[in-house]
């Protein structure tokens, strides 16, 4: 493979330390480590303190976890993805059953800012760091099954030395389980949706089969994980025709159109809908480990991810003579439309076989000293999306069309880690140190096919090509200088080169040669904790965060209509100054946090209209917004036998407020320079809330009712699209989620659940799944 040869001899580096009772960030997927001694801080459910691991370290941040037993009980699990949805701040944009873009949204990150996070499981990197958008650069959720998920654990802000700049938004880290002895088990899921949009009304089922096998023989460990889902979706797209400025009688008169406004308030036509997928995934892991020594351990993960996804088109135009209209000069409702492919582009294909390497060795003396490395490799073996030309050509699966292509594109990532205890575990200095080295590379190459839904190669048409490389030093100390009082103080360099950037495009005629850029930045970290009594707690945290562009950014082709440009190579880094002020108290039974929080955010990577580089045309591509402020409070509660013994209450609210300071840069749809100053940053809500009651009348019987919230979102910078009903709006929504959750005996489990029980129609972009009822079946070994 092309990724591996250019990969290995310059991997980047990762480490994971052991801890102590302290706590430390870790650069892979570790879960946290107690902040304080169990005696001071009890072990609660809704952010279960007790690490997965000893050797593996926390952050400095405010964290939030889940663990397996309650995801079981509590959550409508049938993607990996689902496990976060109930966390404070947190928004997954899942769209339906088996959705591969699926990106995470954060306190001051929206759904279209996946660089803004990082997600990792067992140390491996999950995010993808070819991109920033929710498309291809959304998180490899599949390459981690639900059932194999042990905890789940979320840490807030950029407070940690260990991790790059993507944890300006948030870290996610999962933490799969490794069996003592002998065990199996097998899962069947089926769910069913009922969705209506406009003409549109029909069930789409999915179902799932999933098993997990695992062993420990001595010192040798494997754990295997497969899953396959067959799913069909409701419409994720809508075809719309903008309404003439004036009426005409020209055009074959059709019928079945609906009229309706776009997210600006100008008035559309509503033709049909698209995006009606069915869709097959088959995910395969294979994870091995060995204990080299009682205090050393080394393993080495395989996963392999395959989908298979068809989407078709409803067209609801009419002739006279009621045959279905998907193209033509027409006549809707008194005014001329000449449609091309708006309902074509409905119809699409995706075949995906993507695979994923990594290999660690990491130590657990718990002494003086402790290391770990973890080397990854994430590689798209095979990645098409191939799409008609026209709709005459998407009815007949032959004919004109395009294939894009990303095969070869990919990334790795090494860190080296670890940590230092001079004066031993319980000393009051442990020092934890690592190195870093991520690289990216992105090869999109779109292919003009006589026939569309064949496999041949055709006609290069656009070529963009590139890579990225990161490396990071880092260092951190947590100091216990006082009784009740510790700090933790760290540093981070990152040097980043941007090269080898390619654009090719045949009409028109552009062969381009990116310049390479390259870029050194310093974030400091500070944080302090101060334990005013046995169950209270106040944080203080500040950290600096860079996050550089990644090589979509730089040198994915932009299209603007039917033109391609050339794109932007000479983006700047993001600069975050980010603060949180936290006050928890915990308890026996329950928790309370008040988190007050702020980033000051500049040169921020937003999509908006705007001269492209290097061209006259006027359009949208990644551009730098000057200054961003978000500022906000986080309130999260959780507590046990409310009111009744066994009823247990969690639930979180978010509030934010985030405003554009400055961007010279924006012009708007008409092409002048608009001052945005004071206007809401795309894509994030000014609140959102989350709550879930469980009660547990028996040791086998849980009961759940949990419900999610979000205001509404803008998505442009001048906040010029006040209607959010509509398709590419974003509406506000309050959706409750029940399940039922039965113990038959040791082996067998049956589970009932309704996902949006309440059914709210809402859109974010897409029409998002209604009502859906899911059932689930495992049985344990």
């Amino acid at each position: 493979m092309d990724l591996l040869r250019f990969s290995f001899p310059s991997l980047s580096c990762a480490v994971v330390a052991a801890l102590s009772q302290t706590v430390y960030a870790a650069d892979d997927g570790a879960p946290p480590a107690a902040d304080v001694p169990a005696a001071d801080v009890p072990v609660i459910d809704i952010t279960a303190n007790k690490p997965a691991s000893a050797s593996l370290a926390a952050s400095p941040a405010t964290t939030e976890s889940i663990t397996r037993e309650q995801l079981r009980e509590s959550v409508n699990l049938v993607n990996s993805e689902d496990a976060v949805k109930y966390l404070p701040s947190l928004m997954v944009r899942k769209r339906n059953i088996g959705d591969t873009q699926a990106p995470l949204m954060t306190r001051t990150s929206g759904l279209g800012q996946s660089a803004r996070s990082l997600i990792f499981a067992d140390g491996v990197l999950l995010s993808a760091p070819i991109g920033n958008n929710n498309g291809q650069a959304s998180p490899r959720w599949s390459m981690v099954t639900a059932e194999e998920i042990e905890r789940i654990d979320v840490l807030y802000g950029p407070f940690s030395a260990a991790y790059a700049g993507g944890s300006m938004g948030a870290v996610v880290n999962i933490t799969t389980r490794m069996p003592e002895r002998f065990e199996a088990s097998v899962k069947l899921l089926g769910a069913v949706q009922q969705h209506s949009v406009y003409a549109t009304s029909d069930h789409y089922n999915s179902g799932a089969a999933s098993v997990a096998l695992g062993s420990r023989a001595g010192d040798f460990s494997w754990r295997f994980s497969a899953q396959h889902l067959l799913a069909n979706t409701q419409p994720l797209s809508i075809a719309t025709a903008a309404r003439a400025a004036a009426p005409s009688a020209a055009g074959m008169q059709v019928t079945g159109a609906f009229a309706d406004f776009n997210k600006l308030g100008a008035p559309i036509a509503v033709l049909g809908v698209g995006g009606l997928e069915h869709k097959r995934t088959d995910s395969f892991k294979l994870k091995l480990a060995y204990d080299v020594s009682p205090l050393l351990q080394g393993a080495y993960t395989i996963g392999l991810f395959r989908l298979d996804d068809q989407a078709a088109m409803q067209s609801y135009l009419r002739d006279a003579a009621n045959n279905p209209v998907y193209s033509g000069n027409l006549n809707i409702d008194g005014y001329n439309v000449n449609l091309t492919t708006a309902l074509a582009n409905g119809t699409y294909r995706f075949d995906e076989n993507h695979l994923m390497q990594s290999l660690s060795l990491q130590s657990n003396t718990r002494g003086i000293w402790d290391w770990a490395t973890i080397v990854s490799v994430y590689d798209f073996i095979n990645d098409n999306t191939a799409t008609p030309a026209s709709a005459d050509a998407a009815l007949s699966h032959s004919g004109a069309g395009t294939n894009s292509r990303m095969n070869g594109t990919g990334w790795s990532t090494v860190d080296i880690k670890g940590i230092w205890r001079p004066q031993g575990v319980s000393g009051a200095h442990e020092v934890s140190f690592g190195v870093h080295n991520t690289q990216a590379k992105l090869v999109t190459t779109q292919y003009r096919l006589a026939n569309w839904a064949s496999d041949e190669i055709g006609t290069i048409a656009v070529d963009s090509r590139g890579r990225t490389r990161i490396t990071a030093f880092w260092l951190q100390e947590e100091w216990h200088f006082a009784r009740d009082f510790n700090a933790t103080l760290g540093g981070r360099y990152e040097n980043w080169r941007a090269f080898d950037g390619f654009n090719y495009s045949l009409t028109p005629a552009n062969n381009v040669l990116q310049p390479a850029v390259s870029a050194g930045r310093f974030s400091p970290k500070a944080t302090l904790q101060w334990r005013a009594a046995n169950e209270w707690r106040l944080t203080g945290s500040l950290g600096v965060a860079y996050r550089f562009p990644t090589v979509t950014e730089l040198y994915q082709a932009v299209t603007v209509g039917t033109t391609i440009v050339t794109p932007n190579a000479n983006l700047r880094p993001e600069h975050a100054l980010s603060g949180e002020l936290a006050l928890e108290r915990a308890t026996e039974t329950g928790r309370l946090r008040v988190s007050l929080f702020q980033e000051n955010l500049s040169d921020a990577l937003i999509t908006q209209n705007t001269l492209l580089s290097g061209s006259s045309a006027f359009g949208t591509s990644f551009q730098n917004v000057d200054k961003i402020r978000s500022r906000g409070i986080e309130l999260v509660a959780q507590q046990e036998n409310v009111l009744l013994q066994g009823l247990e209450l969690a639930g979180s609210a978010t509030w934010v407020d985030s405003r554009i300071l400055r961007d010279a840069a924006f012009r708007n749809a008409s092409n002048a320079l608009v001052d945005v100053a004071g206007k809401r940053t795309p894509n994030i809500p000014s609140w959102r809330a989350t709550l879930m009651a469980s009660y547990r009348p028996s040791d086998n019987l849980v009961l759940t009712l949990a419900g999610r919230y979000s205001s509404r979102l803008w998505t442009t910078l001048d906040n010029s699209d006040p209607l959010t009903h509509t398709y590419g709006g974003f509406d506000p929504y309050f959706v409750l989620d029940a399940r039922v959750s039965y113990t038959l005996d040791p082996h067998w489990h049956v589970a009932l659940g309704i996902d949006n029980l309440n059914d709210r129609r809402y859109v974010l972009f897409h029409p998002f799944s209604q009502r859906t009822l899911i059932g689930e079946l495992r049985y344990d070994l």
